[in-house]
This record gives C-alpha cells, structure tokens and sequence, in this order.
C-alpha cells in the first residue's frame, strides 16, 4: 500500500509539474483553435465538422482565419478531408449520406462555389458555379433539387471605371438585393438555375422537406436594420407564389423544418420590443400563425432540433448555464435532457437513429468542441487544442449579487492563479455588448478578455451581467430600455463594490473593458463614473448618443430595443448620457480602440471621445484605429495587438500603478 501510495504521489506531481509546463501566451490565445459546425450521418457513426484554424501571427500573411474539414470515422479516426488554406463552411450530407456538400472558394474560383466529397474516400469536385457568390444552400430530400441565395450581380464595367477615376458611392442607394434560386444538381441538363422573381430582398432559403415548396426569410430592402427588424418567414412554391406568410413581429432567427416537412419551429422575439432572439414558436403552416412553446421561459432560447415531427429538443440559456429541454408539441408536455451546469451547449447537431444527440459545446477548460449525450451520458469527440491540458486553469464561478435597488444579478469571474480567498487583487470588469448579450459559465477566453493570461499575471476578470442582459427572459432583458447608461451602468459599480466587500477587488486596482455597448460602459465608467475606475478600455463603443444615431446602420433597432425614443424627443437627455457630456470630470486613463471600417458604431464615435479628453486635457488617452476592420477585430495581427495594447494598459495603472501613459510601440517588428 505505501508503494502503491508512493507511485501515485509520484504520477501526481509529474502531472503537477505537466500542468504548469506551458506558460499561455496572448499569441496562444489568439490562435486557439474551435469546432464551429459538425453533422452526423443519420446512424451517428460519422461525425463531418470544421474546424477554426486562425493564421499564424507574424508568419502568415494577413486574412481571415482559415475552417478546415474534418471526419470522425467509426473506429474513432479523425481524418482530414479539406485541409491547408482553406475556407470551408456550411457543410451537409447527400441524402443517400454517400457526400458532403460544402461551399469554398478555391484555385480558380471567383467567389463561393458548391462542391461535394465523397464521405468514404475519393477527390472533391466542383458541384455548382453560379455567376455571383452562393451566399447558403438547401438541398431537397429527393437529393437533386438545390435552390440558392445570393445577390445581384454588381453594375457592369464597374472595375474599368474604378480605373479611370470614378468611384463615387452614392450611400444606401446602391445595396445589391438578395435573390434566390432553384436548379438540379446530378443531371445532364446544362441549363443555369432559375430566378424565383421576387420584389423582396432575400436572406435565406430552406427547402421545404417532401413538398415542392421554399421558406425563405424575407426584407423590404436590404439594409441591416430592417433584415434584423423588419424580416419575416414567407412559404412560397417553384413557381414563387406565395403559400403563407408567418405571422411574427420583432427579430427573427433560425427556422428549421422537422424530417417529413409537416412542423415548423422558428426562433423569434415575443414582439417588436424584445431585444434578442429567444423565443420558439411553432408554426401554423396552414394559416401562418405562430404560438411560443415556452412562454414565460426565464432563459432565452439558442437553438433548436427535431427528434421527430412530434418531439422538438430546445437550447435554452438560464442565467450563465444552458439546458436542453424535450419538448411534445401536440401535448406541450416537455422533460429535461441535460440540466444546467454540466456545458455550455452552443447548437443542436443531429439527434440520430442511435438515440445519440451531437453538441456543440465549450466549458470553461476549452473552446467549442463535438460532444455526443446519449442517456444522460455525455461523450467528448474532439479536441482542438491538446497543449491545453498542459496549462493550469484559472478557477472560474458563478457569482451573485444585489443591485442598489434590490435586484439580484450574477456574473462570472475568473480569478487569478493560486488566488487565496481573502487576497485582494487587480480586477478587470470585462462588460459585454448588446446590451442584449450575457455572458456564460463557459469559455470566456479571446482576445478582447484573455482571462487565462490575466489570471496568470495576478489579475481576477469579473463578467457582470447587468440587466437589459439575455439568459433570464424577456421581462429582465428589457429593464434597461429608455434608460442609456442609468441602472444598467450603476449595476456595473454595484458588482465592483460587492467584489471589494467580499475582499476579492482591491478598491484602488479596477479597470473596465468591453466591446460596443461595452465600450459605451468603459467610456461611462472612465467619465460620468470615473471615481470607480482606475483605468479604462474601450472598444468600438459609444460616446455621443446624438451623433451615434445618425451615424449607425442601425437606427430602427436603436429605436425600438433600446432607447424606446428618438434623439429629438428629448435632445438634453441624450446629451447627458453620453460620456462626452461628463469629458472634463474624467479622471481615469483610457485607451480607445476602433475598428476603421465600423459601420455599426462609426469611428468617429471613438474621434470624439478622444479629442474632447486631449483638449481637456486632464487625463492620458489614446486613440487606436483598425484599417479593414469592423465592428469587432476579425484578424489575427489585430486583434493579438488589440490584447497586448489591453493588458498592458491595465498592467501600467492596476498593477505599476504608474502616472503617465505607456508607450504606444509594440515589439511587432522584432517577433516577425
């Protein structure tokens, strides 16, 4: 026994020291790997999935990430099938499950093409080329018909006139309409697709299972606010006559047919005030309308999947969990698959002939990956980053608290290593966006909140999801509307007060990040609250509510969701919920960054924010911008500059506690 003892001290501290071999860098996570979309045969045996492969920082050349395909075989292969520099997405079996259809653009294509490959071994061909880039698919259960989105072709001898000069853009008046098309594929026809005429912009088409009949969501126009608005589902024939029109009001998401064609589950809004998608109804094929299974659900619904035309399985988020429910449509009677707590399931794969259902999951060890449930079992099928298990985990945890006027409210924190209860430390209040977002007990770990690296450099990183956040129904998800940065920005100084009292935040050590609306309560907290904060990081976020109306794509859902009121209601109340009114008070140092191509929170929202503080000049700021990037960083060189700018932002107020500004250069040149 005391053998036996010795070895398994001795395995335990080689797996010690294992665990702590790997010292996370930023360039690690920016270059973390994850599943983002998996399909089974109808058996379960084969899993297809792709696989996000970010390019390598200072050896590639710039662009977006490359998705590479994958096959788990019976006997537990992983074979790569589409490998290399790749893009390949929106991935589906044949029917007869001999192929898998993916769209790419490869060698000598001008944009995305539909190809196939054979699921048992053999080349992949070129299935399907139109004149414009396929935007999504649906293939029928005949396995031939295949109707497509795409957009009109731009104007002719466009790129000759670029040449000579002329390039002027004439602003939301040359936006290019989404149409869609039907064609056969495995025939000797050489015939184009066929147009379905219609006078709407089209976002995307779904053929209707064991009818000759298309679902397609549809827009007036196709500017973003009225495709995330103002959308709606429409049943139509080949012939493109309508069939039924659902009746919806508010945001639309997914929709999905069950196997035989006769249910319709659709994820909605409860009406036109509801800030995000979460609602699931059931749809009336007959006459259009639509009932919410779950009313009243104190969650937001993700995803959702049939069993079969009578059991639909619903995701569910509740609070900073999720859960998957089973639900009877006819008798509305439902159980619960998987409880909250265990994943943070993502979507809903395949529920197959096995009783097997396929996830996608993460937790707060690893990024998105392939799980199979069956009996309440659940079962790992890929692992994307195996230098993982040679990190030490930050402890990670749910916690709640009470807000000044008695609400309770919860977020996740991530503390630092070897952290000892009682120990204050430097905290970062990492704020998400939306607000109508929330943050989950799962995998928070990316380049605009690295809490791994945090965790090793001594920080805690705080998630507070403050209300007018999701995941705790519509009612909670509304209580910030007609209040910009009132209680829901107040509720952001309660969890840094409640983290002080519980002896985790050192009071003079608290920073405040986020992205979009969280960089609006990172402008907030560095002015009107600036008492609070001891340095500040903000991204893409807002600064003048007046100005950032007239500059968004979005001022319909602005209006709608948010601030339930136009700029000129009320000009002075605007005015004084923005962080450029409360300028000359700041006193916390902030860093500004932007996205140059934003169009959602234009840049010039950040230009704002930056030179009324430089004039004032009572506070370091600087003011960071993006070429080519949006409304978030989409690359690798950005956004691994983005996530040393940020901790070493924080790491010269919170940790050096130094006056001054950092220095603006970073050792890019040297790592190249």
């Amino acid at each position: 026994m005391a053998r036996l003892f010795s070895l398994c001290l001795g395995a335990a501290l080689a797996s010690a020291s294992v665990a702590q071999a790997h010292d996370i860098t930023l360039q690690d996570i920016v270059q973390m790997q994850r599943v983002n979309s998996a399909i089974t045969t109808s058996d379960g045996d084969y899993i297809a999935y792709t696989r996000v492969r970010p390019r390598t920082a200072y050896e590639d050349d710039d662009g977006p990430a490359y998705t590479e395909l994958f096959v788990k075989t019976p006997d537990s292969e992983h074979v790569p099938y589409i490998s290399g520099d790749v893009q390949v997405s929106q991935i589906r079996f044949s029917d007869d499950e001999n192929y898998i259809h993916f769209i790419a653009k490869r060698e000598d294509d001008e944009h995305n093409t539909l190809y196939r490959i054979p699921l048992r071994g053999g080349e992949s061909s070129q299935s399907y080329s139109h004149d414009t880039a396929i935007n999504s698919y649906s293939i029928g259960s005949d396995g031939n018909t295949f109707a497509f989105t795409t957009r009109e072709a731009a104007a002719e001898n466009n790129e000759e006139l670029a040449k000579k000069g002329f390039r002027a853009e004439v602003f939301e008046e040359e936006l290019r309409l989404g149409q869609v098309f039907i064609h056969t594929l495995n025939s000797d026809d050489d015939s184009e697709a066929r147009q379905i005429e219609l006078n709407e912009h089209v976002l995307s088409a779904a053929l209707r299972p064991q009818h000759e009949q298309l679902l397609l969501r549809v827009a007036a126009t196709p500017f973003v606010d009225d495709s995330m608005m103002l959308s709606n589902y429409l049943l139509i024939d080949f012939d493109g006559n309508e069939v039924v029109r659902l009746q919806t009001e508010g945001k639309l998401g997914a929709a999905r047919f069950s196997d035989d064609g006769s249910q319709l589950a659709v994820l909605g809004a409860e009406d036109q005030h509801d800030p995000a998608v979460g609602r699931i109804l059931h749809a009336n094929l007959a006459n259009g309308e639509t009932r919410d299974l779950l009313p009243g659900y104190e969650g937001h619904v993700r995803d959702m999947l049939w069993q079969d035309s009578e059991h639909l399985l619903i995701l569910g988020e509740t609070g900073t969990e999720t859960e998957i429910l089973r639900f009877n449509v006819r008798s509305n009677e439902h159980s619960q698959l998987l409880e909250p707590g265990r994943l943070i399931v993502q979507s809903l794969v395949n529920y197959d002939d096995n009783g097997r259902l396929t996830i996608l999951a993460n937790s707060p060890a690893h990024p998105g990956e392939v799980y199979q449930l069956a009996n309440g079992e659940l079962q790992r099928i890929t692992d994307s980053n195996p230098w993982l298990a040679d990190v030490e985990q930050p402890r990670q945890e749910t916690i709640r608290y009470t807000a000044r006027d008695g609400l309770e409210l919860e977020g996740v924190m991530v503390y630092p290593l070897n952290y000892r209860e009682g120990q204050s430390v430097p905290v970062i209040m990492s704020i998400h966006g939306g607000p109508e977002a929330h943050v989950r007990n799962g995998w928070n770990d990316r380049y605009s909140s690295p809490t791994w690296y945090a965790a090793a450099q001594g920080f805690a990183t705080f998630f507070p999801n403050y209300r007018g956040s999701t995941g705790r129904g519509v009612e909670f998800s509304q209580l910030g509307q007609n209040d910009y940065a009132g209680k829901e920005f107040d509720d952001i100084v309660d969890a840094k007060e409640h983290l002080v009292e519980a002896g985790i935040a050192d009071p003079d050590r608290v920073g405040i990040t986020g992205g979009s609306y969280g960089g609006y309560a990172s402008a907030w907290g560095a002015t009107k609250q600036t008492e609070h904060f001891a340095a500040a990081v903000m991204f893409v976020g807002i600064s003048n509510n007046l100005s950032k109306f007239g500059t968004t794509d979005i001022p319909n859902e602005m209006h709608l969701v948010h601030a339930r009121s136009y700029p000129w209601d009320k000009w002075q109340w605007y005015l004084e919920r923005s962080p450029i009114y409360w300028a000359e008070q700041a006193r916390t140092p902030i860093l500004i960054m932007h996205g140059k191509d934003d169009t959602r929170v234009h840049p010039s929202q950040s230009m704002e924010l930056y030179r009324y503080l430089k004039v004032h000049d009572n506070v370091p700021v600087r003011l960071v911008l993006y070429p080519g990037e949006g409304h978030g960083n989409s690359r690798v060189g950005s956004q691994l500059d983005y996530a040393m700018r940020l901790m070493r932002w924080m790491n010269f107020y919170l940790v050096e506690q130094n006056d001054g500004i950092p220095e603006h250069e970073l050792p890019h040149a040297e790592n190249l």
